[in-house]
């Protein structure tokens, strides 16, 4: 009775001791990917008149300033924002991103509704440090009061572990 228990105890630990191996080598080997989402909110003027600064909510949670770089007509009487991005979570990461675009539509004289914002994530510090990822904006500027507000959704790629 003795051997069989010891033997059972043996070969339970060697087949955790070896799946623990394979899952460690499997979360080494690729980038672990998790859905995002949550809401932003700036107010322009902060730091000048191109650039919002405000919070992030969510998976993405801290701060954000984005500056508008250029603003053009786009197709079927859209406009197009050209911004660039400095993210900051509530943890101290930097999140860094592609300069991105932001098809809109005006609502009324000074308000836009934000249709489709895309937004690459390439890299940043502490947990972002070689991810990537893309979420995706819908919201509204309100250029003659200073404020916008998004709801973001999509995914970030965490790169894999050391």
């Amino acid at each position: 009775m003795k051997t069989t228990v010891k033997k059972f105890v043996s070969g339970a630990a060697a087949t955790l001791l070896l799946a623990g191996v394979g899952l460690g080598e499997n979360s080494y080997a690729a980038p672990h990917c998790q859905p995002i989402g949550g809401t932003v909110m700036t107010n322009f003027a902060v730091v000048n008149a191109s650039t919002t600064l405000g919070v992030v909510d969510g998976d993405l949670k801290g701060a954000v300033a984005a500056t508008i770089l250029n603003i053009t007509q786009g197709s079927n009487g859209t406009v197009v924002f050209t911004v660039q991005h400095h993210f900051v979570t509530q943890s101290g990461d930097v999140i860094l991103t592609d300069v991105a675009t932001a098809t809109s539509t005006v609502v009324a004289p000074g308000l836009y509704a934000i249709l489709n914002y895309p937004v690459h994530i390439t890299g940043g510090t502490g947990r972002f440090a070689g991810a990537t990822g893309d979420f995706n904006n819908i919201g509204a500027a309100d250029l003659s009061t200073g404020r916008t507000v998004f709801r973001y959704s999509g995914q970030v790629c965490f790169a894999p572990s050391d």
